[in-house]
């Protein structure tokens, strides 16, 4: 319970349908140079916990989400890759350390207020949430056989605004509480703010794709692939169209730009992408033969795409025009509305 509607109203809905509910709110590690919510938060996860009559527990995670968290994102940003801390986060805390000690205290299941689904069919079957706006597959490609039978998504069949209703219906007090954005349990950051506590950065040079210097940055490693925002161009007519990000040098400190219309991804409706550290949630190999669709960001619109395997190393092959995919980024694999598992952009 992190003191959100999304995990109020799951914990109340599995109380309606008749399990044994006690709430866990999770404190990890918060940097001590930005504000600290995690009081307020478990304070509100207190009063619905409370308010159902229910157990209530902390547990700790500080070190684990340091290690497993914070300090693999500083360590792909610092490679020049973009890295994604809310799918490490699921994989690491919350269906990673919570779900085992979870496990040793005698739960049967543990359960979120992530918008997805599982179909109860052996082998289990993650999908997308009901609500399209919301749905959190994306974040959730890591989840495997061992644990998906044993978790519970009980607002993954309800649109937000339903899910609302019910917490009012419910009497919870957080049935009016905007939603959390940002990294997952830290919250809204400053990227670019927060590496500079742990990295060292200097000024460098924006090129064009001629090689040219026609601008500043602030360090190669704060920007993705695709990015448009935080370097400047001097050299920049009236009405020229926005320049992104299409390639990184971080020895030379460098961004090259382009516009859209000239980054790689837009100059072919066929192309390819390489994957490390695929899984694949049923634990059955997608087909060869057959299309199916992806992103490499979470609500990032889908693209259709087919499958390579050569010596058990995974390649996407891109079939309808996409945005470009940054190496660290993970690539969500999707068969309708199952969500087949994914991989890590190389």
């Amino acid at each position: 319970m992190s003191g959100g509607v999304d995990s109020s109203v799951s914990a109340a809905l599995l109380q309606k349908e008749g399990y044994d509910v006690m709430g866990v709110f999770i404190k990890v590690w918060q940097p001590d140079f930005s504000p600290c919510p995690w009081r307020e938060e478990r304070l509100d996860a207190m009063r619905v916990a409370a308010h159902l009559h229910i157990p209530f527990l902390t547990f700790d995670f500080e070190k684990e989400y340091k290690q497993h968290v914070v300090d693999y994102m500083i360590a792909e940003y610092t490679a020049g890759r973009t890295p994604n801390p809310d799918v490490m986060c699921n994989k690491s805390i919350k269906f990673g350390s919570f779900f085992e000690k979870a496990t040793q205290l005698g739960a049967d299941f543990v359960a979120t207020g992530h918008y997805a689904r599982t179909d109860g069919k052996n082998p289990a079957r993650l999908l997308t949430g009901i609500d399209t706006n919301k749905d959190q597959s994306y974040f959730l490609w890591t989840l495997t056989q061992q644990k998906l039978p044993h978790i519970l998504f009980p607002v993954g069949s309800y649109q937000k605004e339903e899910v609302r209703v019910l917490a009012q219906k419910f009497g919870l007090s957080t049935a009016q509480k905007k939603d959390s954005q940002g990294i997952c349990f830290m919250g809204k950051l400053d990227i670019q703010e927060f590496l500079q506590h742990f990295v060292e950065t200097s000024r460098g040079s924006v090129l064009d794709e001629q090689g040219t210097v026609i601008g500043k940055h602030d360090g190669a490693l704060f920007y993705t692939i695709g990015e448009r925002h935080g370097f400047t161009i001097d050299r920049q007519g009236t009405h020229e169209t926005p320049r992104y990000v299409v390639r990184k040098d971080m020895k030379a400190n460098t961004i090259t730009v382009a516009q859209k219309a000239n980054t790689p991804a837009e100059r072919t409706k066929e192309d390819i992408i390489h994957l490390t550290e695929t899984n694949w949630i049923a634990g059955m190999k997608p087909k060869s033969e057959k299309t199916y669709t992806a992103r490499t960001r979470y609500r990032q619109k889908l693209f259709t795409c087919t499958l390579v395997e050569k010596n058990e190393a995974w390649s996407i092959c891109a079939t309808s025009p996409r945005e470009a995919a940054a190496p660290g980024q993970s690539l969500v694999l999707y068969d309708q509305e199952e969500c087949l598992g994914g991989g890590i952009v190389a």
